[in-house]
């Protein structure tokens, strides 16, 4: 075939432009955009098969779990124009990811093209043009192991929601979801409450002082007292008891021993000088658990940024690949690195031999290398500057350090460590103890150490951040320590006695929680993102600044599952399931035999159907409830948590009372004694704020289900007249007789108003009630077109109003104070600001599905992504300046994926016509080949 390309096909549009630039003429690349195809949801099954064993899952557990996989509607276009593509080559060369998810794609690919020519799979790492030159000259057969692993996992997901989520929603909420790697990480969060909350605080006293010698000053910690240990934090166990033998000072103690000890006939010496050597080893190379983990600390970036940001540079050809568990470096990146250390900070920075670094993960994956800068020679970030902006620059910056320091040498220095005997001098110590002499003349040993770093070695380039520790008054301080010799005489500035008590253990933040995931093999570092992202997202945990705080509900599924799921949620358990699939991806374990293991049981544990079957009574108020004294319990309700608490005194079947919880209590934050606080506070009942003068209704203000509002209360109808008795004659007088009853009139709704946000329902009077009741309020009427102008609060904020064009108030406080001079300045401005002549913020080049150029506009519900045909609305925690062509097209695939917002049915629509066609049959279950 004359003229024919050999056709290569990757996942992401932006690694479609990379490497069509180095493959030359040849060849064309496409990109799938993704996977093409995943498991129907069992409603859209048709309707044959719905009845059969496919039709809970999707997926045929009867018969060798074979999945139903279909193309989705979003990808029909994209899969016609591969088929098309591949009719004029004369070779197909797969080049997705060299990971689970991209062998699986490659594979799905495979299957729906059907391509009567040869295949190949095409892998790398990096995208350079020797990259890529060396993967074309270099592929393989498609590794079915990896597949199997990737569909085995993707299987195991859908048997563990469909089964398990349905429980949580009858048991706990509506919406809920489980998950098997979910389920654990909301476990780990719930447990870290949990400990907070059994917490007991200890309290304990040490001294600091600080001494003098040789006109040098420098502060030293009591460590022990007349031999025996001063109790720091670490000595506390949770319950605030005491684990060892040390001595507790508590505070009279603590404060005379100072005074004892600031006494001028107190003698004072060095009774010990240790010097040794200090050397400290640069961190290895990125894995994605410790870039996800790093860029927390050092950049605030979320797990879910993280990787958005890592794929971009990725695909652009600035890393390597971001989804790895190893930390080992190729020979050309150590070369790399050596050179650029050597060039950067001199011969000496670098050791002799180069580092080799061993992977350290519990279950490590597939064989990739580190995260690194892309290439045989490393681009500094300053050669970057103009091209990478924000948090992009930030994250290369960062592998760029970590990568280089990597290969360098050792700090070096030395740390010295100095005992100071502060007492009785001996012949003193042989006589009676003196009233001054401190705790009956016994010894105290204050310490201090300094560290001097005499060669700076990785340090010179990066050093690595650290999480969150316990006690960290406790931790060793470092001093810079003045020459000192042992029995040299030392003078005492300054002595303190500092009060402490224990803390508990710290909340996860996303690295803490990374971290621990990793150490317990739970998932995969390249599913951490997700992970995270999916718990906050599900209302499970919330975060405070960085730490992640679990929501009540997190605690009613936890327990759920702890009581009636005991296996799924046991980390162990959780981790064996990554252990074999790992066995199933190097071909060691069969997937089906696997799966019926996990689903219908075996001798070693039972199935999630045998669970599933036998679950037996719950008691959802049970689960739903924490006591949290003997007269108080919390519940987790429909519309979130509250405290319940009966009157002593009440009936037995009186209705308890019920106290909703503030939205911002931490869970750990509920005491009994802040229990009985919200109890005990006054009821906020409706407080009356006058009369209204123009129409003699009262106006009162109100805390609703959707937050505080003033409104008009109706005036009661007056009672008809009753007969009366004439007390003179004692006759009956007859009341009048009511008039024939005219036609009910139409119930009158009160005026209602929200309050602004920033006023407090303490602070609201009949003044601005009114000034709330009249909105909206009339500015004034345009002088050219004659329409009224007004000023209103919506449902997405403040506005002024005229016809049917609105413009956006500065704020609500605006609406009372703008006149019409301000509201005409602000309609003769373009709706979205100055951008009348392009209404976009930015402009991307065409989209792969859709063909249309891609613009970022700023809608009324916030900034967007559109390609003409499907709107994306930008998540609130990414700003549009962050907004690459690569998060685009993912954003408007996801918003595809998703479909349209179902349309509300009419209430006149019968039966009949609102019955559904079954969906046509797209795919069937389809055995797996090599290329």
């Amino acid at each position: 075939m004359s003229g024919a390309k050999k056709l290569v096909i990757v996942e992401s549009p932006t690694k479609m432009k990379s490497i069509a630039q180095y493959l030359g003429d040849g060849y064309e690349v496409l990109s799938s955009v993704g996977h093409i195809r995943d498991l129907i949801e069992p409603k859209n099954l048709p309707a044959e098969l719905k009845k059969g064993s496919l039709g809970k899952f999707s997926v045929d557990v009867e018969n060798g779990f074979e999945p139903y996989y279909v193309v989705s509607d979003s990808k029909k276009k994209t899969v016609a124009e591969l088929k098309r593509a591949l009719k004029d080559a004369d070779e197909l060369l797969l080049a997705t990811d060299e990971d689970r998810e991209g062998e699986a794609i490659a594979w799905h690919l495979l299957q729906e093209l059907k391509p009567k020519v040869p295949v190949r799979r095409m892998v790398f790492h990096e995208i350079t043009r020797d990259a890529i030159q060396q993967a074309k000259d270099h592929t393989r057969e498609l590794d079915t192991a990896l597949v199997d692993a990737q569909e085995t996992r993707r299987i195991l997901d859908r048997l563990y929601g469909y089964e398990v989520s349905p429980v949580l929603w009858r048991k706990v909420g509506p919406g809920l979801s489980a998950g098997r790697v979910q389920s654990a990480a909301t476990r780990l969060v719930v447990d870290r409450e949990r400990e907070r909350l059994a917490f007991v605080a200890a309290g304990y006293w040490d001294l600091v002082g600080r001494f003098t010698a040789d006109d040098s000053g420098f502060e030293a910690k009591l460590v022990r007292l007349g031999g025996e240990r001063v109790a720091t934090g670490r000595d506390f166990d949770d319950l605030g008891r005491l684990k060892g033998s040390a001595v507790v000072l508590d505070e009279p103690t603590a404060i005379a021993l100072a005074a004892a000890l600031r006494d001028d006939t107190v003698a004072r010496r060095v009774s010990k000088v240790e010097s040794k050597p200090y050397s400290r080893r640069p961190a290895a190379p990125f894995t994605t658990s410790t870039l996800q983990q790093e860029s927390a600390r050092k950049l605030r970036l979320s797990a879910k940024d993280t990787m958005r940001v890592a794929q971009s540079l990725y695909e652009n050809g600035y890393i390597t690949y971001m989804r790895t568990d190893s930390s080992s470096l190729s020979q050309q990146a150590i070369n790399a690195a050596r050179t650029q250390a050597t060039k950067l900070y001199g011969a000496d920075s670098i050791p002799d031999k180069p580092r080799v670094y061993a992977g350290k993960s519990k279950n490590a994956q597939e064989a990739h290398e580190a995260i690194r800068p892309s290439g045989e020679v490393f681009r500094t970030p300053s050669e970057l500057s103009s091209v990478l902006r924000g948090s992009e620059f930030k994250l290369y910056d960062l592998i760029w350090k970590r990568t280089v320091a990597s290969q360098m040498a050792d700090a070096k220095g030395q740390t010295a460590t100095v005992t100071i005997e502060v007492g009785p001098t001996p012949a003193d110590a042989a006589a009676p103890a003196q009233a001054s002499a401190p705790v009956g003349g016994t010894i105290a040993e204050f310490t201090a150490s300094g560290t001097v770093i005499t060669f700076r070695g990785f340090l010179a380039a990066y050093e690595e951040s650290r999480d969150e520790e316990r006690n960290a008054d406790d931790a060793p301080g470092e001093a810079k320590l003045p020459p000192l010799k042992e029995g040299q005489a030392i003078g005492l500035a300054e002595l303190e006695a500092k009060g402490h008590e224990t803390s508990p253990p710290p909340r996860y933040t996303e690295a803490s929680l990374v971290k621990r995931l990793e150490e317990l093999g739970i998932g995969r570092p390249s599913t951490f993102a997700s992970i995270i992202s999916t718990i906050l997202d599900r209302g499970y945990v919330t975060q405070r600044g960085q730490a992640l705080v679990p929501s009540w509900v997190a605690f009613s599924v936890v327990r759920l599952l702890e009581e009636h799921f005991g296996d799924l949620v046991q980390y162990d358990f959780t981790a064996e399931m990554e252990d074999d699939l790992d066995h199933i991806a190097a071909g060691e374990a069969d997937r089906v035999d696997w799966l019926s293991s996990f689903y219908f049981g075996s001798d070693k544990h039972r199935g999630l159907r045998q669970v599933v079957d036998n679950l037996g009574e719950i008691d959802a108020r049970e689960i739903n409830s924490v006591v949290i004294a003997p007269d108080i319990t919390l519940r987790i309700g429909k519309y979130g948590p509250y405290l319940e608490t009966a009157d002593a005194d009440a009936a037995p079947d009186a209705t308890p009372r019920r106290v909703n919880l503030p939205p911002d209590l931490a869970p750990d934050e509920l005491t009994e004694a802040k229990a009985r606080e919200l109890i005990e506070a006054p009821v906020q009942t409706d407080r009356v704020l006058g009369t209204n003068p123009e129409n003699g209704k009262q106006v009162v203000v109100k805390d609703g289900r959707f937050g505080p509002y003033v409104t008009e209360l109706e005036p009661e109808a007056p009672a008809e007249a009753a007969a009366t008795v004439d007390t003179a004659t004692g006759e009956v007088v007859e009341a009048p007789k009511p008039k024939r009853a005219a036609k009910k009139p139409a119930a009158v709704k009160p005026r209602t108003a929200s309050l602004f946000k920033s006023m407090q329902i303490e602070e609201v009077d009949l003044a601005t009630a009114l000034k709330l009741l009249d909105l909206p309020r009339v500015v004034g009427v345009d002088p050219e077109t004659g329409a009224e102008i007004t000023a209103q609060n919506g449902r997405y904020g403040p506005y002024l109003k005229k016809a049917e064009d609105t413009r956006t108030l500065p704020s609500e406080d605006a609406i009372f104070d703008i006149d019409l001079a301000g509201a005409l300045e602000l309609y003769a401005q373009p709706k979205y600001g100055a951008r009348r002549a392009s209404s976009a913020l930015k402009e991307f080049e065409n989209d792969p599905v859709s063909g249309k150029p891609i613009r970022v506009k700023d809608g009324r519900f916030g900034p967007y992504v559109t390609d003409g045909e499907t709107n994306a609305t930008i998540p609130r925690a990414e700003s549009v300046e962050e907004i690459t062509f690569e998060r685009a097209v993912e954003l408007l695939q996801i918003k595809r994926d998703k479909g349209p917002a179902p349309k509300a049915k009419r209430a006149t629509t019968s039966r009949s016509t609102a019955a559904k066609k079954a969906p046509a049959k797209k795919a069937s279950p389809a055995k797996k080949s090599t290329a």
